[in-house]
C-alpha cells in the first residue's frame, strides 16, 4: 500500500473540500482517473513520463483552486524534475576585498636609512599594482553583473517556454485520449449492430426460372429495400404481391431508391437493365439471381415472414 506524499495530501484534501470525487475531476481536467490516483499517493511509475506529471499536477492545482508556481516551489522535493528544470547557478558573487590584494605595512620601521628607502619605493610601487588591480576587478564585476542578469533572463524564458510546452503537451494528450476512446467505443458499438443483425437476418433463394428468381428474408422485424444505379440508367417496376405499384419509372445512374415494405408479405422488383444494379435489405448487399452480363433483365420476387417480438 502507497504513502500518500505531503504534495497528495494536500491535493487530495483541497479536492475534497471542493466537494469534488476523483470521476469529477477526471471529467474537468480530461487527465485518466489512474494518473490522478498516482499524483495524490505520489505514483509516478504510473505517468506516461516525467514530462507529463508536471503537466497533470498543474492542471490538478489549477481544477482545485490553488496556484502551481506555489505548489511547485512548497513541494519541489515531492515532484519529479525534467531536463528543461536544470538551471544553471548563479555565477559567483564578485570577490570581497579580503581576496583582493592587499598592501601590508612594514611590522617595524628600518633601523638604516637606505632600507626605509626600499620599502619606501616598494610601498609605492604596491600603491599603483593596488589601484591597476583595482580597475580591473571593478571591470569583472560589471562583466559577471551583466552575465549574472543575461542568465537570468535566459533561464526565466525557458521556464516559460517549458511551462507553455507542459500545457500544450498535457492538452494534446488528453483531447487525444477522448477521441481515441469516443471512436472505440463507436467502433464497438457499430461492430456489435452489424454482428447482432447478420446473426439474425436470413435472405435464402427458394427458386430461379428464366430471368425470375425467387427468395426468401426472414430473421428480422423489419424489411428495408434500396435500390441503386451504379453505371446507366435502368427502368424499375416494384410492386407488392396484389399487384400495387410502389415505383415505375426510370432510375438514372446514381440514383438511390428506398423503400419500407415491413407490412408487406411479398415484393415484386423488375429490373430492366441489371448491370450497376445493386440491392441492399436493411442495410445489407444482396445478389441478384442471376449474371448481369448474362440476364439483362432480371425479376426478383422477395417472400418476406415478420419475425414477432420475443
Amino acid at each position: 500500500m502507497l504513502i500518500l506524499t505531503e504534495l497528495g495530501q494536500r491535493l487530495r484534501q483541497e479536492r475534497e473540500n471542493k466537494g469534488m470525487s476523483l470521476e469529477d475531476l477526471q471529467k474537468n481536467t480530461k487527465i485518466q482517473k489512474r494518473y490522478l490516483i498516482g499524483i495524490e499517493e505520489g505514483n509516478y511509475d504510473v505517468m506516461p513520463g516525467k514530462f507529463y506529471v508536471r503537466a497533470f499536477i498543474k492542471q490538478y492545482c489549477e481544477a482545485v483552486g490553488l496556484n502551481p508556481d506555489d505548489i511547485f516551489d512548497q513541494y519541489k522535493t515531492d515532484i519529479p524534475t525534467t531536463q528543461t528544470d536544470d538551471i544553471p547557478q548563479p555565477l559567483s558573487r564578485v570577490r570581497s576585498r579580503k581576496e583582493i590584494p592587499q598592501n601590508t605595512k612594514a611590522s617595524k620601521a628600518a633601523d638604516y636609512l637606505p632600507t626605509i628607502l626600499v620599502v619606501a619605493g616598494v610601498l609605492v610601487v604596491g600603491i599603483i599594482i593596488w589601484v591597476i588591480a583595482q580597475n580591473i576587478v571593478s571591470g569583472r564585476q560589471e562583466d559577471q553583473a551583466a552575465n549574472t542578469e543575461q542568465t537570468n533572463n535566459e533561464v526565466q524564458q525557458s521556464e516559460e517556454q517549458q511551462a507553455s510546452n507542459e500545457d500544450q503537451a498535457a492538452k494534446e494528450a488528453a483531447e487525444k485520449e477522448a477521441t481515441e476512446k469516443e471512436k472505440a467505443a463507436k467502433e464497438d458499438e457499430e461492430k456489435k449492430d452489424e454482428e447482432k443483425e447478420e446473426t439474425k437476418q436470413a435472405y435464402k433463394e427458394v427458386q430461379k426460372s428464366g430471368r425470375n428468381g425467387t427468395y426468401e428474408l426472414s430473421g428480422t422485424d423489419e424489411f428495408k429495400l434500396e435500390v441503386s444505379s451504379t453505371q446507366a440508367d435502368t427502368w424499375l417496376d416494384v410492386k407488392n404481391g396484389k399487384g400495387n405499384s410502389f415505383y415505375n419509372a426510370m432510375l438514372k445512374n446514381g440514383e438511390t431508391k428506398e423503400f419500407d415494405f415491413t407490412k408487406e408479405s411479398e415484393v415484386r422488383v423488375n429490373i430492366g437493365f441489371s448491370p450497376g444494379v445493386q440491392l441492399k435489405i436493411n442495410g445489407q448487399d444482396v445478389s441478384l439471381p442471376f449474371d448481369a452480363n448474362q440476364q439483362v433483365r432480371q425479376v426478383v420476387t422477395i417472400k418476406y415472414e415478420q419475425e414477432k417480438a420475443q
